[in-house]
């Protein structure tokens, strides 16, 4: 049974680009079944509709607040029954309900090393605070923001010459490498979560698993 999947986006779909990439390469056995956005102008669903997927809008300003906002997101994402609803940049705040309603099968991809610099605007807040190293970390989504169960994070050295738009676009080319891997896990039932703790082939992990890619 194809393991399927809905992608949420507010923006580009760069990590979905990487995540449809590696779908069509057979390196990553999911069926993506839809994208869906909070904002009906986001590049991303051109990219959807270019591959023939599903693009789905359920935009914030139709709705009269947060909570009836997410149930129409939730009724839209139910259509297709996914087995695994897989963040890549989405920018809304979820409500509790939303996620219960996908709890232990709701993964997201944050552009720092958590629990360092969750929130916004991490890659001018590293090169401020002078850090040595960078990166970025996919997680189960939690009502806690950015401080769900880690799973996986890949490291980028900071280097001594980099602004923020080289460090992001370097941080970038790790997340499409590393989320394609983390979901290939749950799609081939490495990865689940039991409880609050990660487990990966029965094990829990004590400590997220942590790549360097050489080509970063």
């Amino acid at each position: 049974m194809s393991h399927r999947v809905v992608v949420l986006l507010s923006g580009s779909g760069s990590n979905f680009a990487a995540i449809a990439a590696a779908a069509r390469a057979g390196t990553l056995p999911i069926d993506i079944r839809a994208v869906v956005s909070d904002r009906p102008d986001a590049y991303g669903l051109e990219r959807a509709r270019a591959l023939h997927i599903d693009a789905v809008a359920v935009p914030l300003k139709d709705h009269p607040d947060r909570a009836a906002h997410d149930r129409a997101l939730m009724a839209a994402i139910d259509r297709y029954d996914p087995h695994l609803l897989v963040c890549a940049g989405y920018m809304r705040i979820f409500t509790p309900a939303f996620v219960q309603h996908y709890a232990g099968r709701m993964l997201n991809i944050h552009p720092s090393l958590l629990p360092d610099y969750k929130g916004l605007h991490t890659h001018h807040r590293v090169l401020v605070d002078g850090a040595r190293t960078h990166g970025c970390s996919v997680h189960y989504v939690t009502e806690e923001l950015d401080g769900g169960p880690l799973v996986g994070q890949a490291v980028v050295p900071v280097k001594p010459e980099d602004t923020e738009e080289a460090l992001a676009e370097r941080v970038h080319r790790a997340e499409h490498q590393l989320y394609p891997e983390i979901i290939s896990w749950h799609a081939t039932g490495r990865l689940t979560l039991v409880g609050d703790v990660v487990h990966v082939d029965g094990v829990p992990l004590t400590m997220p698993a942590r790549r360097t890619y050489p080509d970063v």
